[in-house]
C-alpha cells in the first residue's frame, strides 16, 4: 500500500464548478474529491469556480490544486495557464496536452502520426455530411455534451446547426466500446461500457442504470493488454499526466480505434476511473490521493 505524507500536501484547493455545460458534472466529481481528501486528513477546501477565478483561487490561499473540472476554461488548458502564472502546481495534464486532447481534430492527427487509429473523418460540406450514417460532435467539449448519431439527411436538417464551422463529423466504429485509464503513466483494467440505448452519449453517462459496465472489458486477454499498451502510447504521444482517459472501440480481430483521451475524466459514482482503479485494488480515497501527489508545474519547477 503506498503510503503519503498528507502534511507535504499543504492547504489543497479543490477546483470544481466552471462555466461550461459540464458544470454540474464537474461539482460532483468535485465534492467527491474533496471528501475523500479530507477524509485521508488532507488540509482541503472546495473552490466552486464562477466568476473571477484568478481572484477566487487567490483567496482560498492554496498550495496545490485538485482540477475537478471538465469542459471549456477547465480542461482546455485556460485553468492551468492561469495556475501556471501563480506558481500553484496542478493535478492532470498541462497547458499543452489539456489544449491539444480538447482540439479534437488536432489530436487526431498527433494520434495517427504516433500509428495509433482514430475513427474515419467525414467531410461536412453545404449540404451537411459526405455521407451517412455519422457521428456529429463538437471539435471542442467533453462529456459526450452534443454527441449526435445522425442516419440520414433529415437527420442532419433537423440538427439545425447554425455554424458548422465547430463541429467535426466521424463515420461510427463497430465493436466494443472501452476507456482505459493511465494512471501515472500506469494503464489500468480496460472497462467495457455497454448503454441500453445503443449510444454512449451523455444521458447514458449520467443516467443511473443506463449503462451496464464490465471491468474487465469481455475481451480475451491479449486483446486487453494490447489496449492497455496502445492508450500508453497515446498518453506519451499527447504528452498527458495524471489519470487521462482513453477511450476506444475494440473491433473484432482489428486494431482498436481511439474516439478521444479525457485529461480530467469524471471522478463521479458512474465514473469509469474510478471503477478501474477499484478492479486494482485502488479504493477512491487513494486514488484521490496517487492523483494529488502528482501535482506539478508544466514549466519551471515540481511540487
Amino acid at each position: 500500500m503506498v503510503e503519503f505524507d498528507h502534511c507535504s500536501f499543504g492547504h489543497v484547493g479543490v477546483l470544481m464548478g466552471g462555466t461550461s455545460a459540464e458544470r454540474e458534472i464537474s461539482l460532483k466529481s468535485g465534492t467527491a474529491v474533496l471528501r475523500a481528501l479530507q477524509a485521508a486528513g488532507v488540509d482541503a477546501v472546495g473552490v466552486d469556480l464562477s466568476h473571477d477565478w484568478a481572484s477566487q483561487i487567490a483567496t482560498a490561499n492554496i498550495e496545490k490544486a485538485f482540477i475537478a473540472l471538465h469542459g471549456t476554461l477547465g480542461e482546455d488548458g485556460c485553468v492551468q495557464g492561469l495556475l501556471e502564472t501563480m506558481r500553484i502546481p496542478y493535478t492532470g495534464s498541462g497547458v499543452t496536452a489539456s489544449a491539444l486532447c480538447m482540439d479534437k481534430a488536432l489530436s487526431k492527427q498527433v494520434l495517427n502520426h504516433a500509428g495509433l487509429q482514430t475513427p474515419v473523418s467525414i467531410n461536412i460540406g453545404a449540404d451537411g455530411p459526405a455521407r451517412y450514417p455519422v457521428f456529429i460532435k463538437p471539435v471542442a467539449e467533453g462529456s459526450s455534451i452534443g454527441l449526435h448519431y445522425v442516419a440520414s439527411k433529415s437527420e442532419w436538417q433537423a440538427l439545425r446547426l447554425v455554424d458548422t464551422a465547430g463541429w467535426m463529423a466521424e463515420m461510427p466504429a463497430k465493436g466494443r466500446e472501452i476507456a482505459v485509464s493511465v494512471l501515472n503513466g500506469e494503464a489500468l483494467m480496460p472497462v467495457e461500457v455497454a448503454p441500453k440505448s445503443g449510444v454512449y452519449d451523455y444521458a447514458s453517462k449520467y443516467t443511473s442504470g443506463a449503462t451496464d459496465y464490465f471491468c474487465p472489458a469481455r475481451l480475451p486477454a491479449e486483446t486487453l493488454r494490447y489496449c492497455m499498451e496502445r492508450s500508453q502510447l497515446a498518453v506519451r504521444a499527447t504528452t498527458c499526466r495524471g489519470a487521462p482517459r482513453v477511450d476506444m472501440i475494440v473491433p473484432t480481430g482489428g486494431e482498436p480505434v481511439i474516439l478521444e483521451i479525457n485529461t480530467i475524466p469524471g471522478m463521479t459514482e458512474t465514473s469509469l476511473l474510478p471503477k478501474a482503479a477499484a478492479a486494482a485494488g485502488i479504493d477512491f480515497e487513494t486514488l484521490c490521493l496517487r492523483i494529488l501527489a502528482s501535482a506539478q508545474l508544466e514549466h519551471g519547477g515540481g511540487q
